[in-house]
């Protein structure tokens, strides 16, 4: 108990530290409601923040974990009286300690930051690898509502790597919507790689509009094929990220900061990007690596 309100108590005190920014940038304290496991790999966290409430489909936060880090992540719910989720794979020594928070537990956030999807009714192709799902929720809560066609292509590895299938099909239970999943090793729905299906589906149906997250490798596959049927895209980037508001260039892709131009960027912006999109990343100490 001792420990937790020494954490506490910095948590408090880092939060008033700067007061040049606006709400958004200052550190806030939340306490974990609820923990979900969604996936051998994967966890969803619950808690209540009102400025959260604020956020578009596709912002981000930034999470503090006490003594370890802070890092970017997508919010996969989003509601107009504050709870907010986050869902997360564990995939480094962050996210292996947040995995290990508990019910009661303390997190800092601030946020949230970025540029979001831009909503279009018609036609719409949403497709998603892996937890490249988690952005691509509160998208879809907010198209169908505009009684939009949709249709949901669904990509991971394994079953078990799946996220949000019941979500989904309760979401989309009562709108004009086709589901497709697939999986690499064909354990459920369909076997082979997501981009594989668009390409059908692409090459047979005309589209208002795609928005896509997932594996860069996998975006950078659907950008090439918005190009080629001439199709409207909206893509959700993931870039390392240490100030989240422009400052420190640590998420620079060619001239684009993925903080504040994105993190969603359109088929337009890609294509300014194309040297380095799916093929270059920045690393800790700047210098650029194979994504």
């Amino acid at each position: 108990m001792k420990g937790r309100m020494q954490t506490e108590l910095h948590l408090q005190k880092r939060s008033k530290v700067s007061t040049s920014f606006n709400a958004f940038d200052h550190l806030r304290i939340v306490r974990i409601r609820r923990v979900k496991i969604e996936s051998p790999s994967a966890k969803t966290f619950v808690f209540q923040d009102k400025l959260c409430a604020k956020a578009e489909p596709g912002q981000f936060i930034m999470v503090w974990i006490p003594g370890v880090d802070e890092i970017p992540l997508s919010l996969s719910t989003i509601t107009p009286n504050g709870r907010t989720l986050i869902t997360v794979a564990e995939v480094g020594e962050t996210t292996k300690t947040l995995h290990e928070r508990k019910r009661g537990d303390i997190l800092g956030i601030r946020g949230p930051y970025g540029k979001g999807f831009t909503l279009t009714s018609g036609n719409i192709m949403i497709i998603g690898g892996g937890t490249g799902l988690v952005p691509l929720m509160p998208l879809t809560n907010k198209l169908v509502k505009l009684s939009t066609s949709l249709t949901l292509l669904l990509g991971a590895k394994t079953k078990d790597e799946l996220l949000f299938l019941d979500r989904i099909s309760q979401t989309l239970s009562k709108v004009d919507a086709r589901v497709v999943v697939m999986t690499e090793d064909g354990s459920h729905g369909l076997k082979g790689i997501v981009t594989d299906q668009a390409e059908q589906k692409l090459a047979n149906e005309k589209f208002d509009m795609i928005y896509a997250c997932g594996p860069e490798k996998m975006m950078h596959k659907m950008f090439l094929l918005a190009e080629r049927h001439h199709t409207p895209l909206q893509t959700s980037l993931e870039r390392l990220m240490r100030c989240a508001m422009g400052l420190c260039g640590s998420c620079m892709i060619g001239n684009l900061r993925v903080c504040k131009d994105g993190p969603v960027l359109t088929r337009e912006q890609l294509r300014t990007i194309k040297k380095e999109f799916g093929k270059l990343k920045l690393d800790f100490t700047g210098r650029k690596i194979a994504v």
